[in-house]
């Protein structure tokens, strides 16, 4: 790949990679208005469900012509969605918005530092998560940093998996064939739930959700990956809390301190290193 061709190719991964972020922050600040009701756990079944549905209408997928291990990496790839999607729910109903995403982005770190190349990117962004999170104050709720890493863990496993997805589907066939095995998967623990308390009001209110998230964020990632490596695409997603910051402050009315704001310069630094040396070839 030419130097050219590179930058071509990491320009529109690195727009896709921002507003997918910005959009899955904002999707998460408002999906906490549906906790009181249905809990965490029911939100991220009703959420998962519409975008189930969304998929399947669009992408039409034909399974019966798929090859079985594409289809059984699609299926994997929603197993993991639904966890990620469950266990940060039940985080940030825990703790502060970029709290939980700064423990989760360990996942995305954790692809950074096992890729090829050049490492100082995640360290550098892992003292910034150091920062933000500020372990060392010993104030935070530990069911749900243990959410957080249990969803660091599903996320670190989506990043790989999605860009084998991306490569081996045309379109959105793979999340086509995913998001239906996160809906089954979410139902088992979010379906008793949210059922006792469906109406035509919360099925809507559901259906927006969905759409900024997974939706949208889940198809902008998989255009990013097919453009990125997954250890550029991992250290990217560093900006993960300083979106979670600017909107938990904004809509959740989260405001942090000064040497969390240190730890967001960090993991901006680092998700700029990472987006000038991550084209795919």
């Amino acid at each position: 790949m030419t130097s050219a061709t590179a930058t071509a190719t990491r320009g529109p991964a690195v727009g896709f990679a921002l507003a997918s972020m910005a959009i899955i922050q904002f999707g998460a600040a408002v999906s906490t208005s549906l906790f009181a009701t249905i809990g965490p756990a029911g939100t991220s079944w009703l959420r998962l469900s519409w975008a189930a549905v969304v998929f399947v209408v669009i992408a039409r997928p034909k399974v019966w012509r798929m090859r079985a291990a594409d289809v059984g990496t699609a299926v994997l790839l929603g197993l993991v969605s639904a966890g990620t999607t469950l266990l940060f729910f039940e985080a940030i109903a825990r703790l502060p918005l970029a709290t939980a995403v700064a423990v989760e982005f360990l996942g995305p770190l954790a692809v950074g530092l096992l890729r090829p190349g050049n490492r100082a990117w995640p360290v550098l962004a892992f003292g910034g998560v150091l920062l933000v999170t500020q372990p060392w104050q010993g104030s935070a709720d530990l069911v749900g940093i243990g959410y957080a890493l249990g969803a660091a863990a599903c996320w670190g496993s989506y990043i790989l998996l999605t860009q084998r997805v991306a490569d081996s589907f045309h379109g959105l066939q793979g999340l086509a064939v995913s998001m239906p095995a996160a809906a089954v998967a979410a139902a088992f623990f979010g379906a008793p739930a949210a059922w006792p308390h469906l109406d035509l009001e919360l099925v809507l209110t559901g259906l927006a959700l969905a759409l900024l998230l997974p939706v949208l964020p889940y198809t902008l990632e998989l255009l990013a990956l097919r453009r990125l490596t997954t250890g550029a695409f991992g250290t990217l997603m560093s900006l993960e809390p300083a979106f979670a910051l600017v909107v938990g402050a904004a809509v959740l009315h989260q405001i942090p301190g000064p040497v969390q704001g240190v730890g967001i310069a960090l993991v901006t630094a680092a998700s700029f290193g990472a987006a000038r040396s991550g084209a795919r070839n």
